[in-house]
């Protein structure tokens, strides 16, 4: 049994295991390949486990730098078995993605909503379409809801009738209220709306949606900025958070992806999707280690409860066990 596994309730874990299948096969089949038999710590063994790595879309950055914390501790002259080698990636790859070296490893970096001081507290959700940006501000509800806060969703992604539709049926299923306007709506006068209904009905927490649209940078730029400055005049100092969502199924194009959203806004968070359906979740510690956004969430199926606490040392242990067996 992993040491995850006695830290972490085991049906989470599980799921998390479950949800990582296609990715940790990948990776450990072209590591497996790597540690084969006893080989001396070298460059040849290094070089090869670069490439394993880079090919399970670690990124080439976040392997060299993974590569060269291996380097410091190698032992040139002295053989290890597969154990002990893997025993070094895998605290050298938690140590890279754990961005407080203070913290204990087996915090979560999922975000705790501070308690009411009688505002609101104001999370912007941002992302392009397809990425699954409804539907994890829909967990997010369900997941805040079910701890006792009073939550509220503003649909601001005005520019698809589609998002406004998809908020408001998510909403009913939560059993959260959606304050809308019609496709087409100034997306600032939306969020606005959302904050002084929240006021007035003593909300805990707001969730806003907006549209992603990458294809003109300036735009983006100034709608996200009109929608701050607006709700900072309900809400001083509204929005506390915004958080990218990201589909984890595309690989390096969502590292890139990432970097575009951090050049238009202060992006404070990061939730990943869709890391069930794809053998690329090594882009996760390319997105952690260079973005230096902590990973909030992540998402390894369809159920509300598959939206999960991103722990920095249980990815580490399901996307890198101690085992080499990478039959899922």
């Amino acid at each position: 049994m992993g040491f995850f596994n006695r830290l972490f309730g085991s049906e989470k874990k599980a799921s998390l295991d479950q949800g990582l299948a296609k990715s940790k096969q990948g990776v450990m089949e072209r590591i497996s390949r790597v540690f084969t038999g006893k080989r001396r710590i070298d460059d040849d063994l290094l070089e090869d486990l670069e490439e394993a790595l880079i090919l399970s879309d670690v990124g080439v950055d976040t392997t060299e730098a993974i590569l060269g914390r291996l380097r410091k501790r190698a032992t040139w002259e002295a053989f290890v078995d597969q154990s002990e080698l893997m025993t070094m990636l895998r605290e050298e790859v938690l140590g890279l993605i754990t961005k407080d070296e203070d913290r204990a490893w087996t915090d979560s970096t999922a975000y705790r909503v501070p308690p009411s001081d009688g505002q609101p507290h104001v999370i912007m959700i941002v992302g392009v379409n397809g990425v699954g940006k409804t539907t994890s501000i829909a967990k997010l509800a369900h997941r805040y809801k079910s701890s006792g806060l009073k939550v509220m969703l503003g649909a601001a992604d005005t520019f698809r009738a589609a998002a406004v539709d998809q908020l408001k049926v998510w909403g009913q299923r939560v059993g959260v209220e959606v304050v809308a306007q019609g496709m087409g709506s100034d997306p600032a006068a939306v969020a606005f709306d959302t904050l002084q209904s929240a006021v007035a009905q003593k909300a805990d927490l707001v969730l806003i949606d907006t549209a992603g649209r990458l294809h003109n940078k300036v735009n983006l730029m100034s709608e996200l900025g009109k929608i701050k400055r607006v709700m900072s005049k309900v809400v001083p100092e509204a929005p506390h958070e915004v958080w990218l969502v990201l589909d984890g199924s595309t690989g390096q194009n969502a590292l890139e992806q990432a970097k575009r959203f951090t050049e238009v806004t202060d992006v404070t968070g990061l939730v990943l999707t869709k890391l069930d359906g794809t053998a690329k979740g090594g882009v996760v510690l390319a997105i952690s280690d260079q973005l230096q956004v902590p990973v909030r969430f992540v998402g390894v199926g369809e159920q509300m409860g598959d939206l999960q606490e991103f722990h920095p040392m249980e990815f580490v242990d399901s996307l890198l066990p101690e085992s080499f067996e990478t039959n899922p």
